[in-house]
């Protein structure tokens, strides 16, 4: 009897745990990589949503990448028309907050943000800008 409720108690408190460790409104509920390993990759946008709409075609050309190290390079390519204006920037990525918000600062501070993480995995990444209206879905390129 005792083994009994030793096995359902360890299942509980398993259960638990397990539930408990979504730190990220959409997942995921475990990774065995660490944070840091999770955000360091080459991205681009697969979904923007600014205010709830589809913006994602203004989000082409965006490339982000990432090391475990804390470097940032942002580039991307505007297209008007006949005319086209390629961007980049270098700069830095950190965690905030006990790791559910991370920030980038760049050599051009207009491009500096921080992001609420909402999905933090090996190949996908969702970020909603703190304080703006952007929602960015970014899978590795």
């Amino acid at each position: 009897m005792k083994t009994g409720k030793w096995i359902l108690t360890m299942g509980v408190l398993l259960t638990v745990a397990i539930v408990g460790c979504n730190k990220y409104e959409d997942g995921p509920g475990i990774s065995l990589q660490s944070k840091k390993e999770r955000v360091a990759n080459t991205w681009k946008i697969e979904q923007a949503l600014r205010d709830g709409e589809d913006v994602t075609s203004d989000y082409d050309e965006f490339t982000l990448r990432t090391t475990k190290d804390g470097d940032a390079e942002l580039a991307a390519l505007y297209s008007f028309g006949a005319f086209s204006f390629e961007y980049e920037t270098m700069g830095t990525w950190q965690f905030e907050t006990d790791k559910e918000n991370i920030s980038f600062d760049y050599q051009d501070d207009d491009a500096d943000v921080t992001y609420q993480i909402l999905r933090l995995e090996e190949d996908n990444m969702w970020l909603r800008e703190k304080g703006g209206e952007d929602e960015l879905h970014l899978i590795t390129k």
